[in-house]
C-alpha cells in the first residue's frame, strides 16, 4: 500500500522545522532545507548541525570559501561518508563553473571543481557530511502527521552564523501561534 501523496505544492526550497514530536537524534529541533521534492521522494540537508571537524580536514582548499562557522555540518543520517556543498550565488548572474542552481540563489557545488574557479562567484558556502532523504510519499506523510512544520526559507537561513539558534529564530519570525513554540523546553515535563 502506498502512502497518500502530499496535496500541497512541492516542498523544494522550503524549510522543515522539526516539531516537538521529534524528540531525539539529528532531527530534534532540526532545520532542514529541502533541496528536491517530487513524487519519487525528497532530499535535503539539516542546516543547523555543525560538527567539530573543519572542512579542510576532509576537503583541503575549501576552508577559505566557507561561511562562518567554518565547520563541516552533518547534513543528515544518509551517506555520512559523502560530502555535499551548498552555495549561494549572488544576484541573477549565471552560476560559476561547477555550480548547479537549484532554486532562487541556492545551488550545489561539485566539490571536485578547483576552489579558485568559484571563489569570486559565490557569496556563501557550507559543506555537509551526508543528507536527509525520504522515499516516495514518506516526507509527505511525516508532514501530514505533524512531524514537521513547513515554512518559507530566507536566503540567509542555510548560511546562518548562529546555527545553534536557527530553529528558535525561524519559529519566532512565523508569528503567533507558531512563534510561541520557540520557547518550548527540550523536556516537556519541565513546562
Amino acid at each position: 500500500m502506498t502512502a497518500p501523496r502530499w496535496d500541497g505544492p512541492p516542498l523544494t526550497g522550503r524549510l522543515l522545522l522539526a516539531t516537538p514530536v521529534i524528540a531525539g537524534g539529528i532531527f530534534h529541533h532540526g532545520v532542514v532545507l529541502v533541496l528536491h521534492h517530487d513524487d519519487d521522494g525528497a532530499q535535503g540537508v539539516v542546516v543547523n548541525r555543525p560538527l567539530e571537524a573543519t572542512v579542510d580536514a576532509v576537503l583541503p582548499g575549501w576552508q577559505g570559501l566557507l561561511t562562518e562557522p567554518g565547520n563541516l555540518f552533518q547534513g543528515g543520517p544518509v551517506s555520512l561518508d559523502s560530502a555535499l556543498g551548498l552555495v549561494t550565488v549572488p544576484g541573477p548572474r549565471d552560476a560559476p563553473v561547477g555550480v548547479k542552481r537549484l532554486f532562487g540563489r541556492v545551488g550545489v557545488i561539485d566539490l571536485d571543481t578547483p576552489p579558485e574557479l568559484v571563489r569570486t562567484g559565490v557569496a556563501g558556502m557550507r559543506v555537509f557530511a551526508g543528507y536527509a532523504g525520504w522515499s516516495a510519499g514518506q516526507l509527505d506523510e511525516e508532514v501530514r502527521t505533524g512531524s514537521w512544520w513547513v515554512v518559507d526559507a530566507e536566503a540567509r537561513d542555510a548560511f546562518s552564523d548562529r546555527p545553534d539558534r536557527l530553529w528558535q529564530s525561524i519559529l519566532r519570525r512565523q508569528g503567533e501561534p507558531l512563534a510561541w513554540v520557540a520557547t518550548h523546553p527540550g523536556d516537556p515535563d519541565l513546562n
